[in-house]
Parts: structure tokens; sequence; C-alpha cells
């Protein structure tokens, strides 16, 4: 039997208008197909392999160079978010675990498929509540040098697999929170609707937040005397931001997951009853991400858009993560069954020296 629809309790808003710039058609991609589906997040590590988190809870390592990918772990979970800790582990926001650190080991890794996955790095877990409330839907991270932790808990409404839930209610009670070196946890704030992608900028005075249900980016100040205070970067996105990164050249890389989809828009300001409905229907009817992909650059000072990018790729879409690596972008999704990665230099730039 399949896990029963939660309820949901819709809150009438109105979306601002969608961006009306046109996207610059996205360079052609690299394609790498994997042994698991969903691979929400990418990250590079020091020799070029790319890790990423499918949905049976393996974490993948991929050979770009051979195409050949083995298994890191098994968190046991939904991985999603992945970033290196100071100490060398991986740091993965699992959805159905909360924050979780693996001891990496090259020797113990092992061929996707026909082999258990025990043995493999071990994993710990960090993080499973803060401020006595439980992590619901850990969802992305970013670590400072000192290895402070900023992570975000996307819904306290709805599991993972239920995230769409989160979205046509809009109840907004996704969270940005904190894991100082001392283990320490902290909520930096809430109120998010479906918190979700999260990056430093580049002298770690700012943490940038990915607000998926609110078609948002928000700076939250982290020092001086504004320490705490967020604000919006950019309100009007024309798709949903997910997964964020800080580029090797200082910009705030946003994914989009997909673009708006007009139905939804439609009924928000429309009585709740609606979208109750709508969330009633079978799975196979219900509004859905388009298998597209969608990435935004911003400056982090001013909040301009510098590169705005879209297109298709008949395997790979609904594009989640981004990670800038020595002048390549790579790529995840949360329903490919690939990762895909573009040479910036095929980007033509929208603004003088970026």
């Amino acid at each position: 039997m399949g896990v029963k629809k939660p309820s949901i309790d819709p809150v009438v808003w109105n979306p601002p208008a969608p961006s009306a710039d046109t996207p610059d058609p996205i360079p052609t991609l690299c394609t790498y197909p994997l042994p698991g589906s969903g691979p929400e997040d990418v990250l590079v590590a020091a020799d070029g392999s790319v890790l990423t988190g499918v949905d049976d809870g393996r974490v993948l390592r991929l050979d770009p160079v051979t195409s050949r990918v083995t298994v890191v772990a098994d968190t046991g979970g939904r991985p999603l978010g992945l970033e290196w800790l100071p100490d060398g582990r991986l740091l993965v926001c699992d959805a159905e675990i909360g924050l979780l650190a693996i001891e990496i080991n090259r020797a113990s890794e092992r061929p996707p498929t026909g082999v258990p996955t025990t043995g493999l790095g071990k994993v710990e877990t960090l993080v499973d509540q803060v401020d006595g409330q439980q992590v619901r839907v850990c969802n992305n991270a970013t670590v400072g040098a000192d290895g402070t932790i900023w992570f975000t808990d996307s819904t306290a409404r709805f599991d993972f697999a239920h995230w769409k839930a989160d979205v046509i209610e809009h109840r907004g009670t996704g969270r940005v929170l904190r894991r100082d070196p001392d283990g320490a946890t902290s909520t930096v704030c809430a109120g998010l609707q479906f918190a979700n992608g999260v990056a430093l900028n580049a002298d770690e005075s700012a943490l940038f937040v990915a607000e998926t249900g609110g078609y948002a980016v928000h700076r939250v100040e982290l020092t001086g005397a504004g320490a705490g205070t967020r604000e919006p970067v950019i309100e009007n996105l024309a798709g949903f931001p997910d997964n964020v990164t800080l580029g090797n050249d200082g910009l705030i890389w946003v994914a989009l997951a997909s673009p708006r989809n007009a139905i939804v828009d439609r009924l928000s300001p429309l009585p709740p009853i609606l979208r109750r409905a709508v969330w009633a229907l079978p799975e196979r009817v219900q509004p859905k991400p388009a298998f597209e992909v969608g990435l935004v650059a911003l400056d982090p000072v001013t909040g301009s858009v510098v590169h705005n990018v879209a297109g298709h790729n008949p395997e790979f879409g609904v594009s989640t993560g981004v990670r800038d690596h020595n002048g390549t972008l790579w790529l995840g999704s949360l329903y490919a069954t690939s990762i895909a990665s573009f040479e910036l230099s095929e980007l033509l730039s929208d603004s003088e020296g970026h």
C-alpha cells in the first residue's frame, strides 16, 4: 500500500508576477547516466570525481573521465544536499533522517549493483532536532571555514515524499538552522516557504537562502549591527528556486527546478478549497515539475541577474543542484537518472567583469 496522502490547509496569497526576462539558451549539456534516480545535488572532490545522492539512500561517486560509478555510502534515507566538512568528511542533508556526516573510505567503495552496501562509509547523525523541533526535511547546507554549518529544514508540516503539499498549502514553516563547531544548534530564521538551498558569500558575512514556494532568494546578514536580519534579493523568479551555491567568481548560482505552474499561481489568490481539490486529485493529473533545465546567477551585492539560462534535454531535467568547479558547472536533478555539466566559458555574460 502507498503512503497515505496528508490533508492540507491552504493559505490565500498573491504570487508576484514572474520576471519577464527571456532566458538565454543553455549550452549543450554533457550527461552522465547513473544506476539510480534523483541525483538531487552534486559535489566535486579534489580528484575531479563527482558525488551525488539518489532516492534509494545511496551516495554515488562518478568518474567523469571513465564514467565509472561506485557507491560511497548508504544513508538508509533520502540524501539531498552535499558539502565537505573541514575534517574531510562528507556532510549530507538527509530528508528522512537529518544532518549527517560520512567518513569516506575509498578502499571500501563498491560497484553500484549486485554487491551489499554494508561496510561502506561510516554515517554519523549530527543533528535531528533543533530548539525541540524535529528536523522534518533536511534539505541543503553550507559550511563556514571554521566548520559552522548552516542548513535548511524545508517544512514542519510534511515529509519529503509530499513536498508539493507544502508548496500548494503555502503556510511557510521552513527554517534556516545552524550547527556550531562545538555541536550547539540554533534557529537562524523561520517562516520560510519551503526553505531550500543555502550558500555563504565569499567573505561569509551573509547567507543566501532559496525560498522555493515564494519564488525568492533572501539574504541573511551574519555580521555587524544587522546580524540576523533577512531581506529579499530577488522575489519574482520565473521558476522554483532549489539549491544555491557560491561560484568561483563570487556569483550566487541558483538552480531552478521547474518553471512556475500557471494553475498553481492562478488558484493561490482564490478560495483555499480549490487548492484542496487539486491536492485530492490522483498524482498523475496533479501539477508537476516540467522536465526542463533552468539556472540564474545573482550578483551577491546588488542582487542583479548576471546569468539567466534555460532549455531542454531529453536525458536531464528538473535541475535542482548546481556546482561551479574549475570552470565547469555541474547539475543535479530531483527526477533524472543522470547528472549533467557544461563549460561556463560557453555562457555569454550579461555583465562585464564577471
